[in-house]
């Protein structure tokens, strides 16, 4: 019988090709963070609870982490902002002092990164905005959903 294997680096790669990754840092807890996104950007992010990923440390504690997708309407292409902290736990330790990830998956997401951190950098709620770089992200597997 032959073992089927799952390959982590193929799935990892297509679905962060053709994306960009943007650090978010504030206070704002994830409905109000939404709410605002959601206002000034003309968007709709909705949290399907069924997609929030959940991870078990080692004291079998489980950490329940929310995602906020928007399909752009008529296309393949979609926003996912991740809240990446639960209490202590950080959903990428990595990047311990980033609160939200936003995915973009576009035709050009670099430009299109670039454009939504110059936007998040008038919002008074928000400290820092990033593009942050995959390839220095380890845990990046994580983040499949």
């Amino acid at each position: 019988m032959t073992k089927l294997v799952l390959d982590n680096n193929a799935m990892q790669e297509d679905f962060f090709e053709e994306s960009a990754l943007i650090g978010i840092v504030t206070a704002q807890p994830g409905y109000r963070f939404c709410w605002m996104l959601n206002k000034h950007f003309d968007i709709n992010l909705i949290r399907d609870p069924e997609h929030d990923i959940c991870m078990e440390n080692k004291n079998g504690v489980k950490n329940y982490f929310p995602i906020y997708e928007y399909q752009i309407p008529n296309s393949h292409q979609k926003y996912l902002l991740y809240k990446l902290k639960d209490g202590a736990a950080c959903l990428l330790p990595e990047t311990k002092k980033i609160d939200y990830l936003w995915l973009v998956q576009t035709a050009k997401p670099e430009e299109d990164a670039k454009w939504i951190i110059k936007e998040l950098q008038k919002f008074p709620e928000i400290q820092l905005a990033i593009t942050l770089d995959p390839t220095q992200i380890k845990t990046l597997s994580n983040l499949l959903i």
